[in-house]
């Protein structure tokens, strides 16, 4: 009888987005507060691919997800007109809360932005952390 073989991890969550002038400075670089915005949209998109609708998931239970936590270290720039890849992976789910790894690369695969991110599972009448619906994300 041959042994279960582990299973691999999964592949990271993968977002493409484009640098336009609306996310740059003056010179043509990204402005250090769009990086935030790429990654939050792409935890986003993530929760999309899983099947979770935010509006809905806050319409039936007063739940949000809320950023506990950042930090990011900045290592290259990105510039007008870049194709960015930007990764979502989970380091670790908590009862309410998930911190998430990503990073932001350019498509020769330089590693411009690497970042991890805590967000909070949130009641939003009481604003106070709240748990993760049970089957939510796994």
């Amino acid at each position: 009888m041959s042994e279960p073989s582990a299973s691999a991890p999964a592949p990271p969550f993968r977002w493409a987005v484009r640098v336009y002038w609306e996310d740059t400075d003056a010179g043509g670089v990204v402005y250090h507060a769009g990086y935030v915005r790429f990654l939050e949209r792409a935890r986003t998109e993530w929760m999309r691919a899983l099947g979770i609708d935010q509006s809905a998931l806050r319409q039936s239970t007063g739940l949000a997800f809320m950023v506990r936590d950042m930090q990011i270290d900045f290592l290259k720039p990105a510039l007008l007109d870049d194709e960015l890849s930007v990764t979502v992976e989970v380091k670790e789910r908590r009862a309410a809360s998930i911190l998430f790894t990503q990073t932001i690369t350019n498509l020769d695969g330089s590693c411009l932005i690497r970042a991890q991110v805590r967000v909070a599972c949130v009641d939003l009448e009481r604003m106070r952390p709240a748990p993760i619906p049970a089957g939510l994300i796994t």
